[in-house]
């Protein structure tokens, strides 16, 4: 049976809780893992999964966004597959801007016209995990749901933080809630596995992952107008109209990066020796931009997990539990520990690097860099140490933020030599 499905990957807001990464760029824009983008995981997800026509709706500060699939995703003249953007726009009719996830879909339906479909796979595009989509569909298909929901077990400390369904057994949701309180909890538990239960995860939240059969959603457009979001309005609309809407339970690895603290945690876990989410994957490669960079130099440093990515020349006495991104360049008897380092959009030339008047594009000597990510594109010269800690207050400046105790050098910051941040 051929599933013909088209996904919409949500380009997200502001991105407010992500500032000041997302300063310059929208949130799926925002790089992870040393060489990709947040975007590159939704996609690679569709892909695995042979979903192979994407439209990304996009709206704030997109143009790295825009970029980075112009420049990434590209398919040869006998497939029908494209990874495309639809970014919010006027017209006529309508001024207004992309006003919520709903809203935004649809705002968007009128650019499917052309494309044959029965389902619609829609994605956030600020979430990392890796997941068979062709299976959610087939679940789709075969419960003759109207609209399915992927859904993930967590305990009751996580799930006054999500959208949490009530699920009978046989896997269809009869009500909804968005972020109960923790007194409203007991009612709300449905029925897990046993492992779950023994793990306390008696809760299932939504991922915000979601397939519509396409008549149902176009009836339920129709029906709700003014409906601006899935999570708040759509969802609730479909359960008490009638709507079949199943659950589908995951049970794998799966993080919404909402914050600095669960982006920076999310980073650094990709050290361990078998981290949760797997870049090691044959079967579901986790694809992004090919650009052509020589190997990394490294120069007597210690590593004890660390991913390096392309491009580098490391001079670093040691670096611990951290992530070096492209082209990164560290300097001579530096010290760097949980700490991601974003690296470099482009390669200085000789005569830049070695001017006195000016700071180089990298990381300097004796350096000591702890508890911190470093944009894009920083400078920091000799003799400079950060340190985050738990400790520290919240406080921004015009070259870094302290949050959640976590050091964030902002985009092509210059940090003098000699200068100590943090705790």
């Amino acid at each position: 049976m051929i599933i013909k499905m088209i996904s919409l990957i949500l380009g997200g807001g502001a991105g407010t809780r992500l500032y000041p990464l997302t300063q310059q760029r929208s949130k799926p824009a925002v790089p992870i893992g040393g060489k990709y983008r947040l975007i590159d995981i939704p996609i690679s997800n569709c892909l695995n999964s042979g979903v192979r026509r994407i439209f990304v709706l996009t709206q704030f500060n997109s143009a790295s966004l825009n970029q980075h699939i112009k420049n990434t995703y590209h398919f040869d003249h006998f497939s029908t597959g494209f990874v495309d953007i639809l970014a919010a726009e006027q017209r006529v009719g309508s001024e207004q801007w992309f006003q919520g996830t709903a809203d935004a879909v649809r705002q968007s339906m009128r650019h499917l016209v052309n494309q044959d479909y029965d389902y619609l796979l829609i994605l956030s595009g600020d979430q990392l995990y890796q997941m068979d989509f062709e299976r959610m569909a087939r679940y789709h298909v075969n419960t003759g749901a109207d609209l399915t929901i992927a859904t993930t077990p967590v305990s009751a400390r996580e799930a006054t933080g999500f959208g949490i369904m009530k699920v009978d057994q046989d896997g269809l949701i009869g009500s909804f809630i968005e972020k109960p309180s923790m007194d409203e909890l007991p009612e709300w538990a449905s029925e897990v596995s046993e492992e779950n239960q023994n793990k306390g995860r008696h809760y299932l939240a939504s991922m915000g992952i979601y397939i519509f059969s396409r008549k149902a959603i176009f009836k339920l457009f129709k029906e709700n107008p003014e409906a601006m979001d899935f999570g708040k309005e759509i969802i609730p609309a479909a359960i008490e109209g009638g709507f079949k809407v199943a659950s589908f339970e995951y049970n794998g690895y799966w993080e919404d990066i909402g914050t600095i603290r669960s982006f920076f945690e999310a980073n650094i876990s990709l050290t361990d020796s078998l981290p949760a989410f797997n870049l090691y994957d044959n079967r579901r490669p986790i694809y992004t931009r090919a650009r052509m960079l020589p190997p990394s130099k490294f120069f007597g440093t210690v590593f004890r997990k660390v991913l390096v990515a392309e491009g580098c020349i490391i001079h670093a006495e040691r670096i611990e539990r951290s992530v070096i991104g492209i082209r990164s360049r560290i300097g001579e008897y530096t010290v760097i520990a949980n700490t991601f380092v974003m690296g470099n959009d482009y390669f200085q030339r000789l005569e830049e690097i070695t001017d006195e008047g000016q700071i180089p594009i990298g990381i300097g000597k004796h350096c000591i860099i702890e508890n911190c990510i470093v944009d894009k594109n920083c400078r920091i010269g000799d003799n400079v140490v950060i340190r985050g800690s738990l400790d520290l207050p919240n406080e921004e400046t015009d070259t870094y933020a302290i949050v959640d105790g976590i050091v964030v050098l902002k985009k092509s910051a210059i940090i003098p030599s000699g200068s100590r941040i943090g705790g």
